[in-house]
């Protein structure tokens, strides 16, 4: 048996030629993997409810799936994450098999050109909110990694839902795909040149979305999240919305030189300065897993926010750095920023 639950302890049995075990529990690479000692089980005590993430390593230092166990993440990226469920992890209902989805459904279009700022083939998709009318301006989101929201979290799909289930008022989603995450995303100012250069006049110039900063939004994940939250904190009178799923608010300009990129030392250098310059006239959605090194980053974040009085909401899931997080929380984000209503909300 490869993994096994009673209650609240894990049982994680060791394949042929295992000699760690990493995941949630570890930070992936950031903690030393828990090794494995005469092919003995490791035992973990983990929240109830969870929803974890391992891989094994082995005697290369490389991580490998759990032969024994077929349950996989959602992970776009890399293939070897297993999990195992502590319990039954609490999905939201909106990615309930029996919510309401209607007959309509939205539109993808896509997107491709040759980038400028950051040279090379750029590509991303549009999507259009059922029934849209060109008469009419929507909200529009510009969201980074977006094929991987695109596909993985469905984010278009999910729009589809909470519009068919009155939750929210329509809006246009433009999922933008990055071509180095790493080099755009961490604290990049070149990142807002690419945005105002490339992406909003294409988009502005082909669909009937909203210009005004109340009316433009920026969403993302981890190094996405931090890229939203700290371009829109920069410039308030272009986006007026925010949302930023386990956002690697460890960061620091500085950490940029040499093309370092340092998301476990760096500092929470953007809560220093939105401390002492808080967002203005923004709605910003946080959220994170319980079982990832950015928990308490995101925390303090929340508490500054708060601190500051800027309209906000924060999350969290019993769930670690992952898709299954962000998938799973997509639904409240986005009844935040945009439920009936919102878009033309006092800020």
């Amino acid at each position: 048996m490869a993994v096994s639950v009673a209650g609240t302890r894990v049982t994680f049995s060791p394949p042929a030629g295992a000699t760690g075990l990493i995941g949630d529990f570890t930070d992936w690479g950031k903690q030393p993997p828990l090794p494995v000692e005469a092919d003995k089980p490791i035992v973990l005590t983990l929240p109830r409810h969870a929803w974890v993430e391992y891989a094994w390593l082995g005697d290369d230092g490389k991580p490998f799936a759990d032969p024994d166990n077929p349950r996989k993440s959602l992970n776009p990226w890399w293939s070897y994450p297993r999990a195992a469920e502590v319990g039954e992890y609490p999905h939201h209902p909106l990615w309930a098999g029996d919510a309401p989805l209607g007959t309509q459904r939205g539109e993808a279009h896509r997107l491709t050109w040759d980038g400028n700022v950051f040279a090379g083939k750029r590509r991303g998709y549009v999507y259009t909110p059922p029934g849209y009318d060109a008469a009419q301006r929507y909200p529009v989101y510009y969201v980074q990694d977006g094929v991987a929201f695109y596909r993985t979290g469905k984010l278009g799909e999910l729009l589809d839902r909470a519009l068919a289930a009155g939750l929210i008022d329509p809006a246009v989603l433009v999922f933008v795909e990055p071509l180095d995450r790493n080099e755009e995303y961490y604290l990049n100012d070149r990142y807002l040149d690419f945005l105002m250069a490339e992406v909003l006049p294409q988009i502005e110039a082909e669909f009937s979305v909203r210009r005004d900063a109340a009316g433009r939004g920026l969403w993302g994940a981890s190094l996405g999240g931090l890229i939203s939250l700290y371009t829109a904190w920069q410039h308030p009178e272009l986006f007026g919305r925010v949302v930023s799923h386990s956002g690697a608010l460890i960061a620091a300009p500085e950490g940029r030189q040499g093309g370092r990129i340092d998301t476990t030392t760096a500092g929470e250098w953007l809560r220093e300065q939105m401390r002492e310059r808080p967002p203005e006239g923004m709605r910003i959605s946080l959220d994170v897993g319980t079982l990832e090194w950015l928990t308490a980053p995101n925390r303090r974040m929340a508490a500054t926010l708060q601190d500051a009085q800027t309209l906000h909401q924060y999350r969290e899931y019993p769930s670690g750095h992952n898709w299954v997080t962000w998938k799973n929380a997509l639904p409240e984000a986005l009844l935040f920023v945009q439920g009936i209503g919102s878009a033309n909300a006092e800020q």
